[in-house]
């Protein structure tokens, strides 16, 4: 038999499949249908990442499997081609981001197809063609319609480097997520969706959909609701008010002085009053410099400034504290203000010790600790002493409430999401902006707004898009009085394209509406959605939120249901060769290009697959790569084998049942690597055998073809079949014959192994010991030996203690 030739053979079967439109899916009211997605990629110019196979490999085993189970199956990809790293691409090479994003995705479209991927190439977008970002543009006019875009002054996340406001999410360890550049605090005008009214929708709904529990965990924890009081602190001697939010307004008697953010409007208010004036000016431009990450690290040195000349009035006591700034309390977050107990929260404490601040206990407690954070009774609390917290927090709040010095309330980390970016490659935003009518939204029929082609894209030194220098693009009439009009120069983030191309997949070529409710009716929601744990707080909680917002204004049908994705799962990340994180930096970027062309698809795919557990991080091992090669020419060679009416060996029966159950099992449950082992064990066993049956064959080419298509498919052939494997049944298996009459028994002297016994099923103890104690092969490390014990475990293994 000749050798097996992958690239002869993968580039025959994905010619096939792309004549025959294999995966060309439709509505089928009749079936059952299953929607598999994976994160498309942004087009890079450095070509498709080793650790995008493993994603797309993954699904499209599960996709291939449901498939065969029956079901009419939308796997379906695309190109998240507009944003920063498209643009930062073109700007490295200085060439035209229309140019290098058509000819990344031509690349990129080559290696996916080289990968022998089930994906229904007819339904492949681009986040940058017009056909596609006309329905975005339409997304966003119908927020600003419903009052959840909208443009204000924010002290932003401003990246030096790309010169673009930041999203929150979007900044790393205090540097840009994309460029690595530092990120400085800077008030611009900037247009922000509403996210933060869904907060409540957006945890609530996380208990109906099937999403690893520490995804859920990680989008929980960001969106950060907490429940408690607004308190509202009258500064003395003014009419101005300091509000904080509180978790514990059960503490309120132990409240000795609040602290503001840098920011705080206030400070500029109470200026006439601020004796230290130039002082509390050095420190604001000193936290300025920082980015929240530095001055919320736990572990730093807690800095601040006593204003001085200003107090406020505790209102549960009428006690006048010390007001404090401190890059630690962010504007950011709750009121950018705090009351601080530092006798029960550690950070109020440290600051308190070193500046010498009362400190006042007002939770009894029995422990030696100089902090106390838990709950208790209260003490030094006036008329509230003795009352457990939960019931003091409930009659504090009621107080504030009557006496109008506060309320109950509910908190979030949350922050309105950042919709504007001062760049140039992205979709434009569609308003108009005019003197009389203020803004306005670019009327429907007249979208898309068609991001103009200039010559000069470059970021800008003063901040604003390049789109702002093209004045025939710029200026324009007022869609509602008629007038002069002056359009949005900023650009949507590279997040917006994304938010709902998984809707647009189910109808991609309708011009007439964001997507055909009936369409959209029969595929959605996403069954299985598999994608980066990174992207867990960006886009996943970004397009929940949008997929909610169509779903309420019914946009999208009320069958599909207010969840985008019925289940969410996370793949590993691929490391360098000694588990070294890739980068360019180091020269350990794994090239899939290199192994597609020496291994082939198949080869990739099922060490993708073997390498280690789908959901850890693993690190790249070419000697791997060549040990599944070496298993596909061992499948290869067994057709050598293979005989129609061969006699069934009971053993190898019972491999193959056993394979086809754990394999099936194996795929719905994301546990490739031991499928894979599975398959391995079962070759291993026909190796020993002189002839395989051809009825057993074909079932094993069948429960190979979602790992190793391209092979399963040659094999499929060369048994006779003239049609394509892609619609054929998965094989049954029988339950009755998954079980061995026999089973290999490992016999273990002191520990060690000494002989391997292939026994009955549940053979007692009794015959276990007979059986060791006349084998001639034991004997000889028997011999002159006390047997003190015999330990055996059933249908396992024995071990003799002497």
């Amino acid at each position: 038999m000749s050798e097996y030739n992958h690239h002869k053979i993968e580039a025959k079967w994905q010619e096939y499949w792309e004549k025959n439109k294999s995966f060309l899916v439709a509505e089928d009211r009749n079936r059952e249908k299953f929607y598999g997605l994976v994160e498309f990629p942004y087009p890079s110019g450095d070509g498709l990442h080793i650790g995008h196979l493993r994603s797309y490999t993954a699904m499209d085993i599960i996709c291939r499997y449901q498939r065969m189970k029956g079901k009419n199956i939308l796997y379906p990809i695309g190109f998240d081609a507009f944003g920063l790293p498209a643009e930062n691409y073109a700007v490295k090479k200085n060439i035209k981001p229309q140019e290098t994003t058509a000819k990344n995705i031509i690349n990129f479209t080559r290696q996916l197809k080289a990968a022998g991927f089930s994906f229904d190439w007819d339904r492949s977008l681009s986040t940058t063609d017009a056909s596609y970002y006309r329905w975005t543009q339409w997304i966003f006019v119908q927020m600003f319609k419903q009052g959840l875009a909208y443009k204000a002054k924010q002290t932003i996340n401003w990246c030096t480097s790309c010169k673009i406001g930041l999203a929150n999410e979007e900044v790393v360890n205090g540097v840009c997520e994309r460029c690595g550049g530092e990120v400085i605090k800077k008030d611009k005008e900037q247009w922000l969706l509403q996210i933060t009214k869904y907060a409540d929708r957006l945890i609530d709904d996380l208990d109906n959909v099937d999403y690893l529990d520490r995804i859920k965990s990680q989008q929980i924890n960001w969106i950060g609701r907490s429940e408690g009081a607004e308190v509202n602190f009258q500064v003395a001697k003014s009419d101005q008010q300091i509000k904080v939010f509180t978790t514990r307004p059960d503490t309120l008697f132990g409240a000795t002085y609040l602290v503001l953010a840098p920011e705080h409007r206030l400070l500029e208010e109470l200026k006439n009053n601020i004796s230290n004036w130039d002082e509390i000016l050095k420190y604001i431009g000193e936290a300025q410099k920082k980015s929240d990450l530095e001055r919320t690290e736990l572990a730093k040195d807690k800095t601040g400034v006593e204003i001085k000349g200003v107090k406020a009035i505790n209102p549960v006591n009428n006690q006048e504290i010390p007001i404090w700034i401190a890059d630690y309390v962010l504007i950011s977050y709750g009121t950018g203000a705090i009351m601080a107990v530092p006798a029960h929260d550690q950070r109020d404490f440290e600051f308190a010790k070193k500046y010498n601040i009362e400190i006042k206990q007002v939770v009894a407690h029995d422990t030696d600790e100089e902090v106390f954070t838990g709950e208790g009774k209260a003490i030094n609390s006036g008329e509230y002493d003795g009352l457990t917290t939960a019931e003091f927090k409930k009659q504090i709040t009621k107080w504030l409430t009557k006496e109008k010095f506060g309320r109950a309330a509910i908190n979030y980390k949350l922050r309105d999401w950042i919709f504007s970016r001062q760049r140039y490659w992205g979709e434009p935003i569609p308003l108009i902006y005019c003197d009389q009518c203020d803004w306005q939204p670019v009327p429907e029929e007249d979208l898309p707004v068609v991001l103009p082609e200039i010559d000069n894209f470059l970021p800008t030194e003063d901040g604003q898009s390049p789109l702002a220098k093209v004045e025939d693009w710029v200026h324009t009439k007022c869609p509602k009085c008629g007038g002069v009009g002056m359009r949005e120069t900023d650009v949507m983030p590279n997040w917006a394209g994304s938010n709902w191309y998984f809707i647009r997949y189910t109808d991609n070529k309708n011009d007439q509406q964001m997507v055909d409710p009936k369409k959209a009716e029969y595929w959605l929601p996403v069954n299985w959605y598999n994608g980066g744990m990174e992207h867990t707080t960006l886009h996943l909680l970004y397009s929940r939120f949008v997929y909610k917002f169509l779903y309420d204004i019914k946009a999208i049908p009320q069958k599909c249901g207010v969840e985008p994705y019925q289940k969410r799962t996370a793949h590993g990340m691929i490391l360098g060769e000694g588990g070294i994180k890739m980068s360019k930096s180091k020269g350990n970027v794994v090239n899939p290009d290199d192994y597609l062309t020496k291994y082939g698809a198949d080869a990739t795919r099922l060490y993708e697959m073997f390498m280690g557990p789908f959901d850890q991080a693993i690190a790249w091992d070419e000697k791997g790569v060549t040990g599944v090669a070496k298993f596909i020419n061992k499948v290869w060679a067994l057709q050598a084998k293979v005989v129609a009416g061969a006699v069934i060996d009971k053993k190898i029966t019972t491999a193959l049942h056993q394979t086809i159950k754990k394999v099936g099992d194996d795929i719905v449950n994301m546990r490739f690597n031991t499928a894979v082992s599975q398959m391995m064990i079962l070759v291993n066993l026909w190796e020993k055998a002189e002839e395989i049956n051809q009825d057993d064959w074909q079932k094993f080419i069948l429960v190979l073809s979602p790992f190793a298509p391209h092979l399963a498919e040659e094999l499929w052939l060369a048994i006779g079949h003239q049609n394509s494997l892609c619609q054929v049944p998965w094989p049954s298996y029988n339950p009755k014959l998954i079980i061995a009459d026999e089973f290999e028994l490992v016999v273990q002297i002191n520990g060690k192994v000494r002989d391997k016994i292939n026994v009955a099923i549940n053979i007692t103890q009794q015959e276990v010991e007979d059986l060791v104690k006349k084998s001639d092969k034991l004997a000889k490390f028997l011999t002159d030996q006390t047997i003190k014990k015999i330990i055996y475990i059933p249908n396992k293994l024995v071990n003799i203690v002497v």
